[in-house]
């Protein structure tokens, strides 16, 4: 689990990167659950929470940015 604090020093490459990691490890946790293969199923509660915060800083900053201009 990754804390709000600590997305707030990345930048917004890195952000944008580590939301495509996580998207892609929830593709494979849908995939291990249609198959009857998962084992830790607290990760997909884990990883989509992780995918909102990384969407809700990145917005954040969006607004910020079209708030200044």
């Amino acid at each position: 689990m990754m804390k709000a604090s600590d997305l707030r020093t990345k930048s917004e490459d890195e952000l944008n990167d580590q939301l495509v990691a996580l998207k892609k490890e929830q593709f494979n946790l849908r995939f291990q659950k249609a198959s009857g293969q998962m084992e830790n199923t607290a990760r997909v509660r884990v990883i989509r929470r992780d995918i909102a915060r990384i969407k809700t800083l990145l917005d954040e900053r969006g607004r910020a940015v079209a708030a200044a201009s």
